[in-house]
């Protein structure tokens, strides 16, 4: 039975803590309630936003339409071979809980991954990745809802088109799917990943040598890096990473890198270089910067924050300013990362 509601606060729903309403609300539990929404002609035909944790949205106002809570739930290994073991999950299977749910059970892939907030079901939409990996890395297939039709179709990993906090459907198929569940390819035997970040140097603050590493302690690595540097969204209202690291020409950070020479990068490729956001936004001045409750994290630049009360419009202006004194400086336009209803 569907509970359709009516001018409800997504406040509590989206970690920013912006207190925009939707003119509808249902939230999802399985498949065939998803299907039954969509036999309803007036949902079918309305604007629809699909909402997993919320931790990747900025509102700008309030959202004239059907917001749909995927809270699909579930975690199952459905098959293994010598070398891989694959786990399938709801799409409202929080992110971290699955990923200490492989942790504990010695399947090996996501443990850079770990306290990324969110859904699993959002997590291929935005190829989710840090410190060096990504999901299309562990990635197998996903299943979705096609809104139209009510029929589920199979996403393989070449279907899903995935890039740089990109995949399909952020293009091609946005709205035209619902993701109810995502199957991951994990490892029986790991590889690990330390050469990103402060991971090496946590995992040695933490007592751990290069011969005792295991997926635990990586993740817990991870775990506390983030809580050092990320706010906590029950504490500060924020996104996490809000923009996009910029990938520029290995010509334009050879000119830069002279007039900057402590300027971070990251080859991507033969021809390009990743440039960290966070250090462009600190070189502008605006770490621990706020205008009014908009502002920019005091310990990541990288992340903006709402101090309290603040409106989407207040933090998009934030983000504008931001985006503007990058790129006066330094000619290099961000991105958002994070999706601005």
């Amino acid at each position: 039975m569907l509970d359709i509601q009516s001018h409800v606060s997504l406040k509590s729903y989206n970690t920013f803590g912006i207190d925009a309403k939707a003119r509808y609300w249902v939230e999802i539990d399985t498949e065939e309630q998803l299907r039954t929404l969509f036999q309803v002609s007036e949902f079918l035909a309305a604007p629809k936003l699909i909402l997993g944790g919320g931790s990747n949205l900025l509102f700008t106002h309030d959202f004239e339409g059907l917001v749909v809570k995927m809270s699909i739930q579930g975690i199952k290994v459905t098959r293994e071979d010598a070398a891989h073991v694959y786990v399938k999950a709801g799409a409202g299977v929080n992110w971290h809980q699955l990923v200490l749910f492989c942790v504990q059970n010695g399947y090996a892939g996501m443990e850079n991954l770990s306290l990324i907030p969110g859904t699993t079901g959002a997590a291929p939409m935005q190829n989710i990745g840090a410190y060096g990996v990504e999901i299309e890395q562990i990635f197998d297939h996903l299943e979705a809802v096609d809104i139209l039709t009510g029929e589920t179709r199979i996403f393989n990993h070449a279907e899903c088109r995935f890039g740089y906090r990109e995949s399909i459907f952020k293009h091609e198929a946005k709205g035209k799917y619902i993701i109810s569940s995502v199957t991951f390819r994990l490892n029986k035997q790991p590889v690990f990943h330390t050469a990103y970040g402060a991971i090496r140097e946590t995992l040695e603050a933490m007592g751990i040598s290069e011969d005792q590493l295991t997926i635990k302690a990586i993740s817990d690595a991870v775990i506390r890096i983030r809580r050092s540097k990320l706010p906590n969204p029950a504490e500060i209202g924020n996104a996490g990473s809000f923009f996009k690291n910029p990938e520029i020409s290995k010509d334009d950070f050879a000119r830069l890198k002279a007039d900057y020479p402590t300027m971070p990068g990251y080859p991507t490729g033969d021809l390009t270089m990743k440039v960290p956001a966070g250090w462009l936004i600190e070189q502008c001045g605006w770490k621990g910067k706020h205008i009014g409750n908009a502002g920019v994290h005091a310990k990541q630049a990288l992340v903006l924050v709402n101090l309290g009360g603040a409106t989407g419009a207040e933090i998009l202006n934030v983000a504008y300013k931001v985006q503007q004194s990058v790129e006066d400086k330094f000619g290099i336009k961000l991105n958002p990362e994070v999706n601005i209803i």
